[in-house]
């Protein structure tokens, strides 16, 4: 102890490190639960930038989007009450690759960053139709800034 330090003094700057680093290490991990809202005023809808354009293969992807994951995915990957924004950092190539979307999409997938559940198996999804809704959420992902350019490999 240095002189002049009182021991309740050291106590409480341990307590307060310790006290951060678990903080940080709860806010770093992966098994960090996130719980979604959704704003009543529709202020989480995104549209793709650049006007809204996307390739042809996003387009037809948005379609397939819209007819198979938009239920609990929401309009344009933002999210409702029963699924989790993909249009988020969370779900960034970096984070959760290309592979992990088409194996939640084909095998179903535990839950484990938000308390929707576990999302079960698409049925009736083709891996082709698979492959084109990835470029789809890829493509809206990028037009909202959660990555840039050709920072991650990824299909489209």
């Amino acid at each position: 102890m240095a002189e002049g330090e009182s021991p309740v003094r050291l106590k409480v700057a341990s307590v307060l490190g310790l006290a951060l680093i678990l903080l940080m290490v709860t806010a770093c991990g992966d098994d960090i639960q996130l719980q979604y809202i959704p704003s009543s005023s529709g202020d989480e809808q995104v549209r793709p930038a650049q006007g809204g354009s996307l390739s042809a293969t996003a387009r037809v992807g948005e379609e397939l989007f819209n007819n198979n994951c938009l239920r609990c995915h929401g309009q344009n990957a933002t999210g409702t009450n029963q699924g989790p924004p993909l249009v988020h950092r969370l779900y960034e190539p970096g984070h959760h690759s290309d592979a992990s979307i088409r194996s939640a999409v084909l095998n179903g997938v535990p839950s484990h960053h938000w308390s929707f559940g576990d999302m079960p198996p698409v049925s009736g999804v083709s891996k082709n139709e698979v492959e084109t809704i990835i470029c789809y959420v890829r493509e809206v992902q990028r037009a909202e800034g959660i990555f840039e350019g050709d920072a991650y490999a990824t299909m489209c």
